[in-house]
């Protein structure tokens, strides 16, 4: 049901006499709420909703899993609270928020989801231009502090793949060191190896 038809049959039933007010409420009740998706143990909800959005930016659900799909915020939240030093926790805090209003009239957290893609891939593009231009080079990790696009897509792309949809669907599993054949022909082996 559209929200057209839904004003349209609610306005029948009670006798098109709905107030300006009434018709406000049914049209912010049919609005879709935006869901964290998992309990943050270190994040404030807004902080998760940003994590979980940001990850989904960098990894969104194709015909694979998405970052949301495999559990990958939950992941962050565990693993920033967990392994992170106290000071890279605040500095880690400190460079979500500023990354949350840094889009300038709305907040990464209540913009849509392809305004969240454009500014990512922007801030991104940014980061890796910085980076290459350092005099160290962006590949000395020791000397130059890594901005926090950099941090938040190596942690997706880490929760992602040790993920178990990550690892099975989208990786090719190979078990090492296999299965045991006892007994193959020489043909079948194609050569034979030096020992």
């Amino acid at each position: 049901m559209t929200r057209r038809e839904l004003i349209q049959k609610t306005t029948m039933a009670l006798g098109y006499t709905l107030s300006g007010s009434t018709l406000l409420g049914i049209m912010n009740g049919c609005e879709p709420k935006r869901e964290v998706g998992f309990a943050p143990t270190f994040f404030n909800k807004e902080q998760a909703l940003v994590i979980a959005d940001l990850a989904e930016a960098i990894l969104p659900r194709t015909t694979t899993p998405g970052a949301k799909d495999v559990g990958v915020p939950a992941f962050i939240d565990n693993f920033v609270r967990e392994i992170y030093s106290k000071a890279d926790q605040e500095k880690f805090l400190s460079d979500l928020n500023a990354f949350n209003i840094g889009m300038g009239s709305n907040k990464f957290s209540e913009s849509s989801s392809e305004e969240q893609k454009k500014y990512a891939a922007d801030i991104h593009s940014k980061a890796i231009a910085e980076a290459k231009s350092t005099s160290e080079g962006w590949w000395n990790t020791a000397k130059v502090e890594r901005p926090f696009i950099l941090k938040m897509k190596e942690l997706t792309i880490l929760g992602f793949f040790t993920s178990k949809p990550g690892a099975s669907e989208v990786l090719q599993y190979n078990a090492v060191p296999g299965p045991y054949q006892g007994c193959v022909p020489l043909k079948e082996v194609g050569k034979a190896w030096a020992t």
